[in-house]
This record gives structure tokens, sequence and C-alpha cells, in this order.
């Protein structure tokens, strides 16, 4: 397994560029070399025994699942994993058993399986094993060899299949990371190197696909259009997974959901966060959520070409180029609106994330290190992110200060008060002195039922949230909205900032200025599409 990651970590660029069907789902390359990570781990923690070790595999791929690509490679390990367990060795016959069974579970992870992908690939692989031992192979690395073989035809056939591959002139991504598996394999038996990842070209694949489509985010209508990626792992009875199954057929695409023993992986392409939410906490209790903006993500690969990237689990950083400046800024936000807002302000590197989507301490210092400034300020931008970004002045050579902004609008307003040309200290403290009299607030969905200080909540209300907690609850993300504001706005306040999410229509933005103008008439509003997921409304009040 260490010699996979390493071949996934070393062709992880690559692949990424690769990544077109049926949206830009994160990146493939990224998800399933950070899958290998986990899988490493739980590997490195297992006794000697060969079932130990298959068990590691098994659980540690499920647990460590990134992405679409991310799932479906765990079950493919799975199923390699629990034939090999039980036969307690490995030889040719064992190896095609095993690929039949690594086929079998990923084509039966996928709701609508769709040839021209990894699934295509590694049935073409366990089908050349098949054969190989029927026609008595002499020996491991022989049959191995000629699975590459095999793997590397079927590859290069995945355009003909797929016309977004075809449309991009690329393979399918998730087939080239399942043959690094088979050139891991032989590394492991002899010894040979892994092979040398081609250098990356920022204008192919993505990016041929996005300028190719007739959809203006790159996505194909027969794939419906869907916006949001949504994972989360459920516990459940295995007997309702039918049902839920069902219930997200009816939401989206793209689905794979894994596991077993009352515990799985679930993967969704969906317009409704919330349905999808909801549909599992209908079976049993989902749990750490991950929601991202794919069409965001389209977008982000159109401007590479003005943009420097580097991709991990949970970020995406983005570095704009600029004139040198003495203290430069780095932020976290979600949202191409959001994202364009910060750059205008000023702000040289983002950071992708937010509610559901925390940035580690590696994503700062990445940021802080391609920024090249000796002076950084950042803006967290959630309160569980201020502990992260405040670790990064230790890990690194800059002088990095955190202005512990909670929310988007803080961080604009702290944005406000933001001076290139001085020095990280005394920007630090203006910055932060420019939040101090700015009210915030959001609006979100509730996702199960709860109590709080307002009563009884039910999953799928509106609730509007500020620094003190919840402030309301409604049946309408606007209803919330106005009951939010009704909090926050009195005669004291001149600037009411809005900022819409993907969720919030045109509809829904007049009916909330036609409030403001009605109760606040003497308050000024503006109003940026921030195309943020899962939040319709922030709000910022001056």
């Amino acid at each position: 397994m260490e010699w996979f990651r390493d071949a996934l970590a070393l062709h992880r660029d690559v692949i990424n560029q690769l990544n077109v069907y049926p949206v830009p789902d994160g990146d493939t390359g990224t998800n399933m070399a950070l899958t290998l990570e986990t899988v490493v781990a739980e590997v490195a923690a297992a006794g000697d025994q060969m079932s130990e070790v298959c068990g590691a595999i098994s659980h540690g791929s499920l647990m460590g699942a990134r992405g679409n690509s991310g799932v479906i490679l765990s079950q493919i390990l799975r199923g390699l994993a629990e034939a090999v367990a039980t036969a307690g060795h490995v030889d040719p016959p064992v190896l095609a058993g095993a690929l039949r069974q690594a086929s079998a579970a990923a084509d039966e992870s996928v709701s609508a399986p769709v040839e021209g992908t990894i699934l295509t690939v590694v049935r073409d692989v366990a089908t050349a094993a098949a054969e190989a031992v029927d026609q008595g192979v002499d020996g491991l690395i022989q049959m191995v060899e000629g699975c590459q073989r095999a793997g590397r035809a079927s590859l290069e056939r995945t355009p003909e299949l797929l016309p977004q591959l075809a449309r991009a002139n690329v393979v399918d991504a998730g087939g080239a990371g399942f043959l690094l598996f088979l050139d891991a394999l032989a590394t492991a038996m002899d010894g040979r190197p892994l092979p040398d990842p081609p250098p990356v070209d920022p204008t192919a694949g993505v990016g041929a696909a996005v300028a190719g489509a007739d959809d203006p985010h790159g996505v194909d209508d027969g794939a419906g259009g869907t916006r949001y990626e949504v994972m989360f792992f459920l516990e459940a009875e295995d007997g309702r997974i039918g049902e839920f199954r069902s219930a997200w057929e009816a939401l989206g695409d793209s689905i794979v959901v894994v596991g077993g023993d009352g515990l799985w992986n679930c993967h969704i392409h969906s317009n409704d966060i919330g349905g999808s939410i909801e549909a599992g906490i209908g079976v049993g209790r989902p749990f750490d959520i991950r929601v991202t903006d794919l069409f965001e993500q389209v977008e982000h690969v159109e401007s590479l070409t003005e943009s420097a990237t580097a991709t991990d689990a949970g970020g995406t950083v983005s570095v704009v180029q600029g004139a040198p400046v003495r203290t430069a800024v780095v932020a976290v936000s979600v949202g191409a609106g959001v994202r364009r807002l910060f750059e205008s302000l000023g702000v040289r590197a983002i950071i992708a994330g937010g509610q559901t989507m925390n940035p580690s301490t590696e994503h700062f210092v990445r940021a802080v290190e391609q920024l090249e400034a000796d002076e950084v300020v950042i803006l967290p931008n959630n309160k569980n992110i201020v502990a992260v970004a405040e670790r990064v002045d230790d890990c690194i050579e800059a002088a990095v200060r955190v202005v512990p902004t909670r929310g988007i609008a803080e961080g604009l307003a702290a944005l406000m008060a933001y001076d290139p040309s001085a020095g990280a200290d005394q920007n630090q403290s203006a910055m932060a002195e420019a939040t101090e009299d700015v009210g915030t607030g959001e609006v979100t969905q509730a996702v199960r039922d709860t109590e709080s200080e307002l009563g009884p909540i039910v999953a799928g209300q509106w609730l509007g949230l500020d620094r003190q907690g919840l402030r309301a609850a409604a049946e309408s993300a606007v209803g919330a909205a106005t009951a939010l504001l009704a909090e926050l706005v009195d005669d004291s306040r001149e600037l009411v900032t809005v900022i819409a999410g993907a969720d919030a229509t045109t509809a829904d933005v007049e009916e909330l200025l036609a409030w403001l103008g009605e109760h606040h008439p003497a308050v000024e509003t503006e109003v940026h599409e921030g195309g943020q997921p899962l939040y319709p409304f922030y709000f910022g009040v001056e």
C-alpha cells in the first residue's frame, strides 16, 4: 500500500487535470491519494498477520475515502483485501479472483455505472487476469505485467466510451489512478521504479472540457447540472440502505454508497443539499458531513492561467498575482462571488473552506509559502478555523498575524482597514478594530431535530444566527432572514450588506429588500452575489 500511496502522490497533479466526469467533483488524484494515506496509516497500526493487514486495508479505505473517486477506490481495495484474506496468500488464481471481486464491488457501489470510467478499466484488468490463469501464466509478476498491458489498453479506450473525455482529449482520471496500483504491485514484487508522471498542462483536461462545453459551468445536460457534492458517513441498519438509495436517486446522480455492518460512506451530486442530508436522517445518523460547490470548482479551473493553485482535502489555495506588498492577506472563503469580493479588496491568497470544510494548518502554511511575503495577515472567517490559523506563525519564517474573524461579513469589514504598505502588526490591530462595530448574521437550514433556547427545532427549518447563537427559526429562508435582521438592525445602523448564497433566488432577495425598505427605510443596503452553499444569506450590519 505504501508504494501505491507514493505513486498516487507522485501523479496527483496529472490525474487531477484529467478529472472531467460528470462534473469536476474535487480532484480525483488528490482524493485517491488521501484515501491511501488513511489506508497506510491503518496498515501501519495493524499486526503482521495477513488477516490483520487485509482488515486494516478494508477499514482504512472505507473511513478514509474522499470524493466519488475515493469511495469507488475504497470498494476496489476492500474487494481485493477480502478475497486475499479469505485465501490467506497471493498467487495468480487468488489475484485473479480478488480483481474479479474488486470489480464487482465497485460496480455494486454505484447506482448507475457508466462505461469509460474506472469501473471499465478494473473490469478489463480482472478479465485479463482470469484469462492469464486459464492460459497457465508462469508466475505472479508475469500476470501483473499482463494486467498492466490490458489496463493501459482499456484506459486508452475510455474516450471512445465517454463523450466528456473525448471532448477534453483525455483518458479517465480514476482509471489512470487505478493503474498505478498495478505499477505499485510490480514495484513491490521486483523493485522496479515507479513510473514518472508526465508534465502537467493547465490548459488540458478540465480546462479543455470547460472551454468546449455548451453549459457555462462545463456540465453536460445529461448529467443534470447538479451543483453540489454531498458526502457523509451514515450509521444505519443495513436493511434500510435500499430505502436510502431510492431516496437519493430522486435527488441527484453520481451516487455511491459503500460499507456494511451499520456504517456507510455516502456520496451524491445534487442540487438539494438539505434533502440529501435529510434522506440520511430518515434512516439513521449522518456525521462528518462535507459539501462542495462543484460549479465553483469549474470556475476556479477557468482561472488557472491567472492564478497559481495547490489542492488538498478540505481546501483549495488560490493565489492572485499582483504587485509586491509589504503585508499580504490570506482569507478563507467559499463561493465564487465571495472570492471575487475578497480579491477586489486586495486579498492575495484564498483558501476554499468554511462550515463543514475546515482547512488545516497545512493549507495556511502552503498559502503563505506561495505568497513569498515577509508579513501576512490571515482572516479565518469562521470561529472553528481561528485556532488552526493561529498555529501558522510557529510553522513558518514569515511574520503571520491572525484577525479572528468569525464570518465572511467580518472578513469584509476587516479588509476596509487593510493597508498593504503597513506592517502585519499594524494591520492586525486596525483590521480587528474594524470588525468590532459590525453586526453579523447568517441563515442556514436545520439538518436534524433538536431543542434550543427558542424551543424545539425541526429538521428542514430555516435558522437565523448571529455571534450570540440562534436568534430566529422560520419555515422559509426569507422568514428566518427578516426575523434575524429584526434583531440586528436598529436606528443606530446605517448600512446592511447582504451576501446572497447559491440557494437564494432573485425573488428571495427582492422580498428581503422590500422588508428592509418597509421597516428600516433610512438604512442603506448593498447586495452581493456570494454563491456560497448551505447559507442563502450572510449579513453585515454597520
